[in-house]
């Protein structure tokens, strides 16, 4: 337990710049904070003790401003940045070395029943404000735009934008904890409305052609 404690801190100092030690890390990040509460809870959550999990994560809540299901899986190394209004559902699986920023929703569509939230691969990256909704995988390396809606799988290694998200690039190469350019990235529904734009402009060159 000590060593994955450790292994917590050193995650959140090496990926956030602002962090200057572990002990401010212990002490003020309330996303470290959510994650040790949810270890606590997952365990009596596990041993059918549901009652004084959720207690435990409601308080969570309310000291920190993070939802976790008691029933959701953590993996190592997770970094919630800032914290405020990130929800996680009790199906809901992270992987190793995620990066959450706030306003993220790892929620269900409320048509499923069973497994209702996604799975997250490791080394996963999900820009603030964004949603993923649904019992699917969001595989390794995958790099997830802030504010977009992800209602469908994403294989390894990509990064996907918009509502709802889609892939705009695959890269192997990238090292998966490399910040993601919220500024820079392509707009899908912008690309769309050009493709349409040069298709509308074709056409009409061809009605003109046979008009004369």
């Amino acid at each position: 337990m000590f060593k994955n404690l450790i292994y917590d801190l050193d995650a959140i100092r090496e990926r956030d710049p602002a962090a200057r030690g572990r002990l401010e890390i212990f002490l003020l990040y309330s996303g470290f904070h959510a994650v040790i509460y949810h270890r606590i809870a997952h365990f009596f959550y596990k041993h059918n003790m549901k009652f004084i999990a959720r207690l435990i994560s409601q308080n969570a809540r309310f000291l920190t401003g993070v939802e976790i299901h008691p029933g959701a899986t953590i993996g190592r190394g997770l970094l919630i940045d800032h914290g405020a209004g990130v929800v996680i559902g009790e199906t809901a699986v992270v992987g190793d070395n995620c990066t959450i920023y706030q306003g993220v929703t790892l929620g269900g569509t409320g048509k499923d029943t069973g497994k209702r939230h996604p799975t997250i691969g490791n080394n996963v990256l999900i820009g603030s404000g964004a949603k993923v909704l649904g019992p699917f995988t969001v595989g390794n390396n995958v790099k997830i735009a802030a504010g977009a809606v992800v209602l469908n799988e994403i294989p390894d290694d990509c990064t996907a934008v918009g509502v709802p998200a889609r892939i705009i690039s695959r890269n192997k190469t990238a090292p998966a904890r490399d910040c993601l350019d919220q500024v820079h990235i392509p707009d899908p529904v912008a690309q769309e409305i050009c493709k349409l734009r040069a298709e509308i402009e074709a056409l009409e060159k061809k009605i003109s052609q046979t008009e004369k």
